[in-house]
């Protein structure tokens, strides 16, 4: 069966015989692997597709178990984040979790979405990445269903004092339930949390990635809500260790 679908590569790898499998985040069939002839490298159009940080368009065989890319073209290509290496550093942690965050042939149309407006923003912000970067991993949690609690207590639903995050319990505590369930605070998956962290985490879900564009927040809140989110999705979703990860330094 032949059919079309837009999407991002997120990595390919050489095979034989000068063919690669590549590993496509596609609007409809969501993540899924591919074999092509194609590659960044050849002549002509479809080979401009087989680039970093190009959101393309694919022309596809699939047959009961596999898909082949028969040739492919370019939508937009983000060719500044490449230019830059700090942005392209950057860019391609975010590329890495989310192809860790997905599922094999399960559509996101939403995080598509996500993942090309963070393009966008990337290829127009000058400084202060990392802001950029927590801040799609959480909006990304929040659309693939993972998001922790954060607007009441993860244990008694309680909305005052909330004090503690609780990477075990999946969100933040209220100071009742720390003390009534004697939690430890050397605990490393609990972390102190100000008023400040909770309300950037309500920002976050309340608003578009788009609104972060020329936004950083301070340098010591933005190193402990990077420290949560690392210790979330690694106890929760098995993320970590990521290529990528020791870019994640500003």
């Amino acid at each position: 069966m032949y059919t079309d679908t837009e999407g991002i590569i997120f990595k390919q790898v050489k095979t034989v015989n000068g063919r690669r499998m590549v590993l496509l985040f596609s609007d409809k069939f969501g993540k899924i692997s591919a074999g092509t002839s194609i590659h960044e490298k050849s002549k002509g159009k479809s080979a401009l597709a087989m680039r970093p940080f190009t959101y393309g368009k694919y022309e596809l065989f699939k047959n009961r178990d596999s898909y082949h890319i028969n040739s492919a073209e370019v939508i937009k290509s983000y060719y500044r984040i490449g230019e830059d290496v700090e942005k392209y550093m950057f860019s391609s942690y975010v590329l890495e979790f989310t192809e860790k965050l997905l599922q094999e042939e399960e559509p996101s149309p939403e995080l598509f979405r996500l993942i090309l407006d963070f393009f966008e923003i990337m290829e127009r912000r000058s400084k202060k990445y990392l802001t950029l970067i927590v801040a799609y991993q959480l909006k990304a949690l929040q659309l693939s269903g993972s998001m922790p609690v954060i607007r009441n207590c993860v244990l008694c639903g309680g909305r005052e004092e909330l004090m503690n995050f609780n990477v075990k319990e999946g969100g933040l505590v209220c100071n009742k339930c720390y003390l009534k369930n004697n939690l430890n605070s050397n605990d490393t998956l609990i972390y102190p949390v100000s008023f400040g962290i909770v309300d950037v985490l309500k920002y976050i879900m309340d608003n578009p990635l788009k609104s972060f564009e020329n936004l950083a927040l301070d340098q010591d809140l933005l190193k402990q809500l990077k420290q949560m989110v690392r210790s979330y999705v690694a106890y929760h979703l098995d993320i970590s260790e990521l290529k990528s990860e020791s870019f994640l330094i500003e």
